[in-house]
Parts: C-alpha cells; structure tokens; sequence
C-alpha cells in the first residue's frame, strides 16, 4: 500500500470547518426572493391549501409579512395580484388602482428599503385564464403586447422597482422596454422571464393565483420542456431586446438550461423555484419520507452551483431561518 499512489481528496472533507472553508458555492438571504399573493378585501389571509405555508393576503396584512422579511433578512419580493374582477382583456391589470399597483405602493411607501418586482401579466387579470388577448381561439400576440405594456407601465408607475413580464409572448421585452422608455421610466429594469417551459409544475400556483386557463392550454406560447437549443434564442431575442436579468422556470429540472444560459449570457440569472417543487418536498417532509432542511438546501444550493445568481423561491422565509443557523 506505501508504494501505491492516488490522490486523497478526503483530506479537504475531514471536519466541518474545514468543509466550509473550500466550499465553492454560498447561498446568501439576498439572494432570495419571495413571492406573495396579495387579494383585494380586508382582513384576509387565506391559506393555499396546496401549498403549505404559504397565504394570499389583502393590503392590511403586507405590513405583517414585509415585518417578517426585514426581520429575516430577505430583500425582495415579487407580487401576484389575484383580483375580484376579471374580463377578456385583463382590465385589471393595468388600472391604476389594480391590486399589485396598490399592493406597490404600500409596500415601498411602509418599506422603501425592499426592492419590490411586479409580476407583469395578463392571466390571473382575464376571464379566460390565458397570458393575452384572445381572438378567434388564439392568443394575438401584437395586441396582447400593447396591453402587457400598458400594464409594466402602470406598475413602474406605482412604484416597482423591476419589472418582470411573464407571459412568453414574441417581442415582450422590446415593447416593454419601449413602453417604459417612453413614459419616463428608463431607469426601471426589466427581469425577464426569457426561457419559461410548460410546466406541469404550475399546478399548486394557479390554485393560489386563480390563474388556470378556462380552455386549451399555454403550450402555443409557453416551451417544449424538451427543447434545449429554444431556450437559447428565446434568451438571446430578450438580451438583445434589451432584458437586465433572465429567469429559467421552472429550475429544479431544467439545471441543464440555467447553467448553458448563464455561460452564455452575461446578465444576472434568476431561478425560479416553482410551486410544484415546493409542494412535493413539503408533502414529503410533512409525511417523514425527507429531512425537511437538509433537501431544501441541497435544493437551493444546486440552483446557485448551477448559475443562478438570485432565486425566486416559496422558500425564502425557511432558508433564511435556516441561514442563521
């Protein structure tokens, strides 16, 4: 054996502090953001019953939860409005007293230091559940982008300091960016959801958001999750329309695709840590099956290895407390 020579990568894995010390990839609370669903009334606080943990809440309970994320450290947040009137055009969206407009507002008026993103759609908004405007059973893409535009206009008016537009509709981010430009609001950025699959992770999100689409599906708008080489042009159409950061959703199965985007884009790159992935590992911790703690880390920490600069994650308010561990 004392002849023998091999390489003793065990030595770098001996104690803890010694783990901690070459560990190549940190998970940080400002690397989180955490998404809320907030609801016109008062006194609201609905539990999703799909997703543990997590409430749609109206205007009177935000200064609760943003408490709860200064406290813990959490920087940002991104909005879902689910409002109490719909139409085929999604009116609500882009009305200036639209929940995640009032949402906005109170939130950087009680807690300027918190960096709000909008989502920016259309589909909790319609009576049909799809991301534009629909005409003869198909989605119009140019008339569902002046609308879209209509609505990331509205918002940076209320105040959001990013804007990010999902709803996967060709041009979205060059009428954004116009539209944007245009009123004023040339400083806002735009964080893109560039590489958005058809997801049968969405589940749970659409019971919290009221978003389910009443007919079809959004597959003529939304990718093929087994599409790799898309993923790229719809990355590159959005970096050259003039994105600041990109999103890939959902993130635990599509590692693969964050890491060749981030390799080939030089822009902040956003995961974002679905409901779907939520819920499984909640129903499993809630069942004893996994260690709770130790799979979401695992869990966070591969999205970061794999290029994800900032995490959008139900999660956030867990990891954090874990962080302090």
């Amino acid at each position: 054996m004392k002849d023998m020579q091999f390489k003793r990568h065990r030595r770098l894995r001996k104690t803890e502090s010694m783990r901690a010390l070459v560990r190549e990839t940190h998970l940080r609370k400002e690397d989180l953001i955490y998404p809320i669903f907030v609801v016109e009334g008062e006194q609201i606080k609905n539990a999703v019953a799909s997703m543990p943990g997590v409430h749609q809440v109206s205007l009177d309970h935000l200064s609760e939860e943003m408490n709860e994320l200064e406290q813990l450290g959490i920087r940002s947040v991104i909005l879902f409005g689910v409002p109490n009137e719909k139409d085929e055009v999604g009116s609500q969206a882009y009305h200036n007293e639209g929940i995640v407009q009032q949402a906005t507002r109170h939130v950087k008026e009680a807690h300027p230091s918190l960096t709000v993103i909008a989502d920016t759609c259309l589909c909790q908004y319609t009576d049909h559940g799809h991301c534009g405007v629909v005409r003869d059973g198909e989605i119009a893409n140019d008339e569902s982008l002046e609308l879209i535009t209509k609505t990331a206009v509205s918002q940076a008016e209320a105040g959001a300091d990013i804007i990010a537009p999902s709803n996967m509709m060709d041009g979205f981010v060059a009428a954004i960016r116009k539209g944007l430009d245009d009123a004023g609001y040339s400083h806002v950025p735009v964080m893109s959801y560039a590489v958005k699959y058809a997801s049968a992770f969405y589940g749970p999100f659409r019971d919290a958001a009221h978003s389910s689409p009443q007919f079809g599906d959004r597959r003529a708008y939304q990718m093929d999750p087994a599409n790799r080489l898309e993923a790229m042009r719809e990355a590159e159409s959005d970096v050259d329309e003039g994105a600041d950061f990109l999103i890939v959703k959902p993130a635990l199965s599509y590692l693969d695709i964050m890491r060749e985007v981030k390799d080939r884009f030089n822009l902040p790159l956003v995961a974002y840590n679905v409901s779907g992935e939520y819920s499984m590992i909640k129903a499993a911790a809630a069942n004893g099956w996994v260690n709770e703690e130790e799979i979401v880390m695992e869990k966070l920490t591969s999205m970061k290895r794999a290029g994800a600069d900032l995490i959008i994650t139900y999660f956030a308010k867990d990891a954090a407390r874990y962080l302090d561990k």
